[in-house]
């Protein structure tokens, strides 16, 4: 079964909601270099997230935003109500990648019709249970926050960029959501502790019950108040184009959790195992492109492998 059949079974109203940035990315690797191709945190979020529950996308794109992708959300089953079209251009952005994939270099950053964005969500929007905060301004996450109406789960990422210019604002979000999303340095430089336990029981005082902590190619960490789980990233043979990597493993978890409805530590361990997986498939091309042709026999084919992997009896 494709995904876009898979999708089909979908209820309309979204289980899960993601807000974030849609954008128009150049993209160099060591593999290749590919202009003007479809990214964002909502939109490889979103993709993820359709292989397992009914998904809302919020996000704002310009009158030049390509028709083929508006298609290609649609293709997945993703539901469009909160997807604004503004007057003007697209958020794009340009970077390049070293040989090791692990640093990047920002080129260009036009932020356009994305400076300016600040939703209204749908009815059906606001009813979700399930609610994922991409990289964006705390300021604009505490926006969608007052328009929930009692969100079961909500997942928050958060960037450097967040961290020095609004903290205040930050550590509001942070008290309000579920689960806190960021990377090793960035968790570091919040919490102001070098040791990564230390900062993660920092950043679990700030108010999340969870705290996921992103370690690129070594996977991931996840610290609860009494509890460490320890999630390694599936090993893969070629890598073309890891951008879109954490916002793909996101959106997968949260497509998991949201299929399930279960939010206990259990079930949140079981989700990240698809986390995981849906993002190796993704940095296996560029752009949505590997995840436009995924299907969800392939996705269950590769997590009962990795689950065989990390088996220790």
């Amino acid at each position: 079964m494709d995904n876009t059949q898979a999708v089909k079974q979908h209820s309309d109203s979204p289980r899960l909601v993601v807000v974030g940035s849609i954008g128009i990315d150049t993209i160099e690797t060591p593999k290749a270099r590919r202009q003007n191709i479809l990214g964002g945190s909502a939109s490889y979020g979103c993709a993820a997230a359709s292989f397992f529950t009914a998904v809302g996308l919020v996000g704002v794109v310009g009158t030049d935003f390509p028709p083929a992708y508006v298609d290609l959300y649609k293709r997945l089953g993703i539901n469009l109500e909160g997807l604004q079209t503004v007057e003007g251009k697209t958020f794009q952005w340009e970077g390049v990648y070293e040989t090791n994939l692990d640093n990047r270099r920002t080129l260009r950053t036009d932020l356009n019709v994305f400076a300016s964005f600040r939703p209204d969500l749908p009815a059906s929007y606001r009813k979700a249970p399930f609610l994922f905060l991409a990289n964006i301004s705390p300021d604009l996450q505490l926006h969608v926050l007052d328009q929930m109406e009692k969100p079961q789960f909500v997942v928050a990422d958060t960037m450097d960029l967040w961290i020095n210019n609004t903290r205040e604002d930050l550590q509001k979000v942070i008290g309000r959501v579920d689960l806190l999303t960021m990377n090793e340095s960035e968790a570091r430089h919040l919490s102001g502790k070098k040791a990564l336990l230390r900062a993660a029981r920092m950043l679990l005082g700030m108010g999340p019950k969870y705290v996921l902590i992103k370690k690129g190619e070594h996977g991931s960490v996840l610290f609860s108040k009494d509890s460490i789980f320890l999630m390694p990233a599936y090993p893969l043979e070629d890598v073309r184009d890891p951008t879109g990597a954490g916002d793909s493993f996101a959106g997968g978890f949260m497509g998991a959790l949201a299929a399930n409805g279960d939010t206990s530590e259990s079930a949140i361990r079981k989700a990240m195992v698809y986390g995981s997986v849906v993002a190796s498939f993704g940095v296996e091309e560029f752009s949505l492109e590997r995840l436009q042709v995924l299907t969800v026999d392939q996705v269950e084919e590769r997590a009962s492998l990795f689950r065989s992997m990390m088996r220790c009896e």
